[in-house]
């Protein structure tokens, strides 16, 4: 009975989750997409730091990554924000002010890491 409750115990978390230093959960959907999940108290900033963890430090892609933004804005209540490195599959937009590099939607991931993550050392404006 034990290793049929410890197997049903594993399956039912996502296999493929990466918890990012802000907490946030990182879900992969597909080879090429992943989702940041809802966080309560999570800024935007928030997603595109996961989202730019998740693609160097999960991943192991290089910083000039392009991370693209796949589900649109606004970001919906309760709802997480779903990322692709898959050009063609951009919502054109990333939410974010971005100055400079292209604008279809994306950003360096990289740039996402280490840009708009906060230290946790450190409180947040």
């Amino acid at each position: 009975m034990r290793p049929f409750l410890i197997l049903a115990l594993l399956t039912a978390t996502p296999a493929l989750a990466y918890l990012s230093p802000a907490g946030l959960t990182v879900t992969r959907t597909s080879a090429s997409d992943f989702t940041v999940n809802y966080s309560a108290n999570a800024r935007l900033s928030d997603y595109w730091c996961a989202a730019g963890l998740y693609a160097t430090q999960a991943l192991d892609l290089p910083d000039s990554t392009r991370v693209y933004r796949l589900s649109p804005p606004p970001r919906g209540a309760g709802q997480g924000i779903s990322f692709t490195l898959d050009a063609a599959r951009s919502a054109g937009v990333t939410g974010i002010t971005t100055f400079g590099g292209p604008q279809d939607g994306s950003m360096s991931a990289g740039g996402g890491a280490s840009g708009l993550c906060y230290s946790v050392r450190m409180p947040r404006p």
